[in-house]
């Protein structure tokens, strides 16, 4: 069977229309992240591209090239960010946004000069998809292994890409060839029109496999986190606390639990309404989650109730955690609530016989209500503890 390289370019074109097409039908187009906006873009910044390819053949010139140049210059681009967003940061972010503005520059300037707009077009094009190679391979910290699979196989079919259109390139500029033209039926242009197939539909898998993957992680981050404060939701925090509470027991290692309480609360609702006592809520757990150590656990476990972890934690450990909030809280409260706020606190320590933040709980907040009860606005420890 021959294959006809202008046949070729137009299925490209269906196939990245249809792309363009199906993306926002299948992810939405609102409510989506950064990363799904991103290859939306992408598939819309191709299939522009695609059509400007075929309208060449058709009628060739340097304007009809270098838009379509620029309109898959810059799919590629976005199709680089969008891997910023689930695989980490990667190197060449300036040259990802300077070389979709420079290539149609440069073939327009080379235009008159076929072995150098073939090396300037293919080229900076080998650039991005080499960049985008290099996104994919460079390794990735916190990532599930099933991502690995869809990051291989966008990889092999853009390395592929990558390679003969580096190879056209070079090719190019040594023999300035009328054969290396784009529409000519040169066996190296057949391979990369089909080669250039396999990649968009490996892309069309893997960025609905990657955007799968982490709607499913921002699912399960939903459901264990208080959309409120951004702290732990209190069954996130029971499970997370089982751990550390183990880790305790078996290294014979010291442990504490702080249960704190915003005082006057129903007050802030009543004199200042309920929007400013959300406001006030949300600054709380803003203030906890600035202040905690690294490696301790905080939670909001109730209406404005909070509880905190301390991992390998001394009796010093609240009582300097105590001191930071409620400076914290002095600092910012009166400039972004237009009041002050202030809050009472209960500490116990992990006991011989204690397995789960159930038997530490009530200890710590006996020890809350104490603080209540002897004038609010100041920690106390459980009884028997000396401070």
């Amino acid at each position: 069977m021959q294959l006809d390289v202008n046949t070729l370019f137009s299925l490209l074109l269906i196939q990245a229309l249809m792309l363009a097409i199906m993306l926002p039908a299948l992810m939405g187009w609102r409510a989506v992240s950064m990363a799904a906006r991103f290859v939306q873009a992408a598939a819309v910044l191709q299939s522009l591209g695609w059509a400007g390819i075929v309208l060449a053949g058709q009628w060739p010139g340097r304007w009809v090239y270098a838009a379509a140049l620029l309109f898959l210059s810059a799919g590629f681009s976005a199709l680089w960010w969008a891997l910023q967003a689930w695989v980490g940061q990667r190197p060449g972010r300036w040259l990802m946004q300077g070389l979709p503005m420079a290539l149609p520059l440069l073939y327009i300037a080379g235009y008159d000069y076929p072995a150098l707009r073939t090396l300037w077009a293919n080229g900076v094009l080998a650039v991005q998809l080499g960049l985008i190679c290099l996104a994919l391979a460079w390794p990735a910290k916190n990532l599930e292994r099933s991502s690995r699979r869809w990051r291989v196989l966008l990889l092999l079919a853009l390395l592929a890409v990558a390679a003969l259109t580096a190879w056209r390139a070079i090719l190019g500029l040594q023999s300035g060839d009328p054969a290396m033209e784009l529409h000519s039926s040169h066996p190296l242009n057949i391979t990369a029109a089909v080669l250039s197939h396999i990649a968009l539909l490996a892309c069309a898998m893997s960025v609905l496999v990657a955007w799968r993957a982490e709607t499913e992680t921002a699912l399960k981050r939903l459901a264990q986190t208080d959309a409120q404060t951004g702290l732990c939701n209190r069954r996130a925090f029971s499970a997370r606390s089982v751990d550390m509470i183990s880790m305790a027991r078996r290294h014979n290692e010291p442990l504490a639990v702080m249960k704190l309480d915003l005082d006057n609360f129903k007050a802030i609702n009543i004199q200042h309404g309920e929007a400013a006592g959300d406001q006030a809520i949300a600054l709380f757990g803003s203030c906890l989650q600035e202040q905690m150590r690294l490696g301790d656990l905080a939670a909001r476990v109730g209406g404005q109730e909070f509880a905190v972890v301390m991992a390998r934690c001394e009796a010093q450990g609240p009582q300097a955690l105590d001191l930071r909030m409620r400076a914290a809280l002095a600092e910012r409260a009166p400039k972004e609530l237009g009041f002050a706020i202030s809050f009472s606190a209960g500490w116990a320590k992990l006991r011989p016989g204690d397995r789960s933040i159930e038997d530490l709980m009530p200890r710590a907040v006996a020890a809350l209500y104490a603080a209540k009860e002897a004038g609010k606005g100041q920690l106390m420890a459980e009884p028997g503890i000396e401070e």
